[in-house]
């Protein structure tokens, strides 16, 4: 049996996902199992035991554009793949399924996709499955009949972590940097600047842990991130290294695993940190919590909750930002020594 796994395309999506994808490994231990899946996530499912074969879906190259998904659902074709498996909610993953003409295409019917679903799954409703969104996952392979119940499942560990660790250190060698401890801070947000928390706080608190732990502080991120990134080092001084942009996923794995703690917004470097199993304070304001915390027992959640948030917004459309304007470094730096001492 040969299936198809489409999969998210945020990273921190793809690390909820994770207890889903590799339930379907544990209900079909004998097949062979692809994983479909934009460059910017592929590494993270490459790490993972429960895919025979990573197909890259190069949407800004070769599979761009109509003529381009028209390829690559020629390219899926080719593959004669019995099931399909939706992660991803958009209409292009079921259309693509389809291209592929896969008989059996499972997702979730939303976004205007049933008819290209042979097995359409009902999305849930509020209340119906626990908040949090890897059980999202989970419920559409109960709800298909791939798993008999809902399982528990309190923690997200990513695979290979002693691995990680030793390819961590030694990267911290290839660049020529400190052995450690490090420090790791991700000041970013994809989803938009509501859910940043200020610059002059993460400084601040990396600044306090530095001299607490005798540590060096990396600032991780992406390309787009590097001006941020740099403003905070400037701020820290010599003991802070910019990588943002400057690392692979799978190497900003590899580093990050060997952390002493982690301080980041809600983002995806957030989901990584908090499956790496190590000590990571994460700031919340304008998203939900309980719904995209991370999974691990070493993560702490900091927010301040005003009557606003979450919201829900990509920018704060008031001028005083209360959500994250009531954070403050001393209770990050808090927070990040219990943690380490939990």
């Amino acid at each position: 049996m040969k299936i198809l796994l489409r999969a998210t395309n945020w990273l921190g999506d793809a690390v909820m996902s994770l207890p889903a994808l590799r339930a379907v490994r544990e209900a079909y231990p004998d097949a062979h199992i692809t994983v479909l899946a934009l460059p910017w996530v592929a590494d993270l499912y490459a790490r993972e035991s429960f895919a025979d074969r990573i197909l890259p879906y190069n949407r800004k190259g070769a599979h761009g554009g109509l003529l381009g998904r028209w390829r690559l659902g020629s390219e899926m074709r080719a593959e004669r793949f019995d099931i399909a498996i939706l992660f991803q909610n958009a209409f292009e993953a079921a259309l693509l399924a389809w291209l592929a003409r896969t008989p059996m295409r499972i997702g979730y019917a939303r976004d205007a996709r049933r008819p290209l679903l042979t097995h359409p799954v009902e999305t849930p409703q509020a209340g119906e499955i626990p908040e949090h969104q890897r059980y999202y996952y989970l419920e559409m392979l109960r709800r298909a009949e791939i798993l008999p119940a809902l399982p528990d499942c309190p923690d997200i560990l990513l695979a290979g972590l002693p691995e990680a660790r030793r390819a961590g250190e030694a990267g911290w060698a290839a660049r020529r940097l400190p052995k450690g401890p490090w420090i790791g801070v991700s000041p970013g947000a994809a989803f938009g600047g509501a859910k940043r928390w200020l610059p002059e706080r993460f400084a601040a608190a990396a600044s306090r842990l530095s001299d607490d732990l005798g540590a060096s502080v990396a600032l991780f991120g992406a390309p787009n991130e590097r001006d941020l990134c740099a403003e905070i080092a400037n701020r820290i001084g010599p003991r802070a290294y910019v990588l943002a942009g400057r690392t692979t996923l799978s190497e900003y794995i590899e580093l990050a695993s060997t952390c002493a703690v982690y301080l980041t917004n809600d983002s995806g470097p957030m989901h990584v940190a908090g499956a790496l199993g190590i000590p990571t304070v994460a700031v919340f304001g304008a998203t939900d919590h309980i719904a995209t915390g991370p999974s691990s027992p070493q993560a702490r959640i900091v927010r301040e909750p005003v009557e606003c948030s979450p919201c829900m917004l990509r920018e704060c459309p008031l001028d005083e930002h209360l959500c994250m304007l009531g954070v403050s470094a001393d209770r990050v730096v808090a927070e990040a020594h219990a943690a380490l001492e939990s």
